[in-house]
């Protein structure tokens, strides 16, 4: 038996005369969508396998989907004869241009072989002679394969050793996916040991050196369950190049690191090796420190950095680290172009005025799911750009180490002792790499959001945005939007409860308890629902956080926003005067100690709800009370009239009569929601979810949790600030529903808008999936204000019970699912256009045609 281990993802390319037995071979061997057929293609274009007038345009078609699906990542399999070096030269293009590997599996049973299995087919007579040129071809070129660029070469000289052949499939060496964190991934060390070892203290691993000389040994214990991830270029310019190494070598000996090359490794190697290399950019040093080494020490140092990888792709496909940075096309590949990028990124050909490569800035292209962290070029500080950052922070020049620790995305560092290395080009001020950053970091491209798109959420696999709706939202984004740096979430719609068949009522508790009891939801609570405007509030406890973790410039501590992304006062000084008070409402409360962050995001009702509806009350309701109670009037005076004369109106007058006070009840309840603001204190706030901190989102606890959390903000007593009313009923409690539904009946009778319900846990889940994260219950006379005067008149009611809430519904969980995962995306510091696809997706969603009206 002959085993053939292939990388899972390459290009194979099969070679054989006609009638070797390739197609049988691929089928055997690899599935049917694997398999690029160049009979199969000629049939696709011209509906015969056999003609070979169509040869040019069916390698045309093998050729574009072996591109497509190298593009994907996925092994492909090349079935066509390709005894000609001219017609393997095109795939060892494409798989070069994709970084797959090239394999060739040569087929070659013999020349009788051939002909017997040709002549058993009425489509393959053509003649002996097609075979023999074919084989005379393949005798040729198949000694050459390897300096055509095919990285593995297997050849079958009988049948029956390619029926005994078995294909095996392993990954890449660079493709470790299946090593999970926590990891500590470390910058570029350059022989600063001495803070290599101060840095891992700080990070919990214990580092021991023993002995001395050719006894010398490094023992690293690290904390339960970490391992530490090293970006590359362990050596040169410090003064401790070789313990670097025992250190990092000891680690991976005992499966507790992983190191990748960097481009000093390289040239060191190169030395090792015997090479002719310059001893330039401190690798003089490194030179010295070795030769002070015993020669058995710089064998297993050149073993070690010969078996370094170009980058590991780690976590499931979650993280990458590489020297230099990768471009996500060339994640989890391998070719000379990968290892390159890997060690040295990409550069324009151009130097600097300090004599150093200009490089593109590749991480403000990157657009891959995965986290990428890397080093190599020297930074003040390390920040986030795309779902990437470089932790090279300079410590042989004097900056500091510095490690990230992940998942958790936290910044460890540990300042240089002092100057080892005076650096060629300055480092860059916090300033300018800031302001360069933020450039990248706002230049949102348009091709990240229109066009239909399809986002995967952790609540729900997959909500679909099309097309008209992407161009809704980016009216609304690009003409009223704040600025989108603070833009990370929005909340969802809401549905209204079942119809009520309760007398005169569309809506009643009953039915909102009834939908969670059927969803298998054992408590829910009941919350006030404050007639004002939905608000999100992101608060910061100075302008400093706030440009560090929002990324903002100036003195902005925060932001209020609409459920339409749009600036609450329009007016930053009243805005930052809304913040101070709330700032001190959370100190005074003590939750930034409480849950150690320097940020929060609140969801809210601000009142007056005229405060935000002025221009609704004077072009909508308004005017509908006012023509209301003059038309009804003059109706009213004429019936009286008419009666008076003693014409019978059969009771019409009395009709008239009931419109008029329902009129009259309609200007009355939204007159209840509207006062005068003339000061801050005359608004009032009233949060009921804390969404979400530094590294964490609070949708995994319950609303009792929120209700406690925000009730101390209200306790220092700041009239803007007040509480969510609430209650907590244990559902199939007859007498807790009872108890719950009077307190609706007074909210609502005093002139209330109702209450919102919602399971006790932010998020449910019952037999049919997710639940309603909440549903609304509105009192009688606040759906006078949504449905008209007359909406409780018997024929209106009727008519209105039969309103259907499914579209709402849906509507409501897909943009739950989207807020949710918008958050995670953000505490995760996954890129701004990653948050921003799913905040978008919220706002695009809101222009499907569902009644505005539930």
């Amino acid at each position: 038996m002959t085993r053939i281990a292939l990388p899972d993802f390459c290009l194979v390319v099969l070679i054989g005369p006609s009638g070797a037995g390739k197609s049988t071979f691929a089928r055997k061997h690899f599935l049917e969508t694997e398999v690029i057929s160049s009979d199969a293609c000629r049939g696709m274009v011209a509906d015969d396998e056999n003609d070979q007038a169509a040869t040019g345009p069916a390698f045309d078609l093998v050729h574009f989907i072996a591109e497509k699906r190298l593009q994907g990542r996925r092994l492909t399999v090349i079935d066509a004869t390709n005894v000609r070096s001219e017609d393997r030269a095109e795939y060892v293009r494409i798989a070069r241009r994709q970084h797959a590997l090239p394999v060739a599996i040569v087929l070659n049973p013999g020349e009788d072989v051939c002909h017997a299995r040709n002549a058993e087919r009425a489509d393959r007579q053509f003649g002996p002679h097609v075979v023999r040129n074919h084989i005379r071809a393949l005798k040729r070129g198949i000694r050459k394969l390897p300096k055509e660029g095919f990285r593995q070469v297997h050849e079958f000289r009988s049948v029956a050793e390619m029926e005994a052949a078995m294909v095996t499939r392993q990954p890449l060496w660079t493709d470790k996916r299946s090593e999970a964190g926590p990891f500590d991934i470390i910058g570029d060390v350059h022989g600063c040991c001495d803070e290599l070892e101060a840095l891992l203290a700080r990070l919990g691993y214990d580092v021991r050196f023993e002995g001395e000389g050719e006894e010398r040994r490094c023992t690293v214990t690290p904390p339960e369950g970490r391992r530490a991830v090293f970006v590359g270029d362990l050596v040169d310019r410090g003064p401790r190049s070789p313990d670097v190494l025992r250190l990092v070598m000891s680690m991976m000996a005992a499966g507790d690191g992983f190191c990748v090359m960097g481009n000093h490794e390289n040239k060191f190697l190169r030395w090792l090796n015997g090479r002719n290399v310059k001893l330039t950019h401190g690798l003089a040093e490194t030179v010295a420190q070795m030769e002070a080494e015993t020669e058995g020490f710089r064998e297993t140092v050149r073993r070690f950095l010969d078996g370094l990888l170009s980058h590991h792709w780690l976590d499931d496909g979650r993280l990458v680290v590489a020297h230099a940075g990768l471009r996500q096309d060339m994640i989890g590949r391998a070719s000379g172009a990968v290892r390159s990028f890997c060690m040295y990124g990409e550069t324009t050909g151009e130097t600097d005025d300090f004599g150093l490569p200009v490089r593109y800035n590749w991480a403000a292209d990157y657009r891959g799911d995965a986290m990428v962290v890397y080093g190599h070029t020297p930074v003040p500080e390390a920040d986030w750009l795309n779902g990437t950052i470089c932790i090279d922070t300079g410590c042989v020049f004097g900056g500091k180490l510095t490690a990230l620790r992940y998942p958790e995305c936290e910044l460890v560092s540990v300042p240089a002792a002092q100057t080892y290395f005076a650096p060629v080009r300055p480092l860059e001020g916090p300033e300018d790499q800031r302001s360069a950053q933020a450039i990248d970091d706002d230049m949102l491209d348009l091709d990240d959001v229109r066009g239909k798109r399809i986002i995967q959420t952790g609540l729900q696999r997959s909500v679909t945005v099309n097309e008209a709706q992407a161009a809704a939202a980016l009216e609304a984004m690009t003409r009223f939007a704040i600025n989108p740096k603070w833009l990370v979430y929005l909340p969802p719609t809401m549905s209204p409860s079942e119809t009520s068949e309760e007398d005169g009522m569309l809506e009643h508790p009953a039915e909102a308890f009834a939908y969670f009891r059927k969803q298998g939801v054992a408590t829910v609570v009941c919350q006030e629902k404050h007639m004002g405007s939905r608000a999100v509030i992101a608060l910061c406890r100075s302008p400093e956080a706030a440009q560090a973790r929002f990324g903002t410039e100036g003195n902005e501590t925060g932001v209020i926003y609409s459920r339409t992304g749009r600036d609450f006062f329009f007016d930053q000084d009243k805005t930052e005067a809304v913040l101070a008070r709330l700032r001190s409402a959370v100190s005074s409360a003590g939750l930034w100690a409480k849950l150690k962050t320097d940020w929060l995001l609140l969801d809210a009702e601000i009142m007056p709800w005229s405060a935000k509806a002025q221009s609704l009350l004077r072009q909508q309701y308004a005017p509908v009370g006012a023509a209301a109670r003059l038309s009804l009037a003059a109706q009213e005076s004429v019936f009286k009239t008419a009666v008076s004369r003693g014409v019978d109106l059969d009771g019409f007058e009395g009709t008239v009569s009931e419109r008029a006070g329902r009129a009259a009840d309609y200007a009355a309840a939204y007159r209840r929601y509207c006062w005068p603001v003339e000061s801050l204190d005359d608004y009032r706030i009233a949060p009921f979810h804390l969404l979400a901190s530094e590294g964490a989102v609070y949708m995994d606890k319950d609303h009792r949790w929120h209700m406690d959390q925000l009730e101390r903000l209200t306790a220092n007593g700041d009239p803007l600030l007040m509480a969510t009313a609430h209650r907590f009923v244990d559902l199939g409690n007859t007498a807790a529903e009872a108890e719950a539904t009077a307190w609706w009946t007074a909210l609502t009778g005093a002139g209330g808008e109702g209450m919102v319900v919602k399971p006790l846990d932010f998020v449910a889940r019952g037999p049919r999936g997710l639940v309603q994260p909440a549903v609304k219950c509105r009192g009688k006379e606040y759906l006078r204000i949504i449905y008209g005067p007359d909406y409780d008149a018997p024929a209106n009611i009727a008519r209105l019970r039969k309103r259907g809430l499914g579209r709402k519904r849906s509507l409501a969980l897909r943009e739950f699912a989207l807020g949710k995962e918008a958050l995670h995306r953000f505490v995760a510091r996954a890129p701004l256009r990653r948050v921003h696809e799913c905040v978008f997706a919220v706002l695009a969603l809101e222009s499907e045609p569902v009644d505005p009206r539930l």
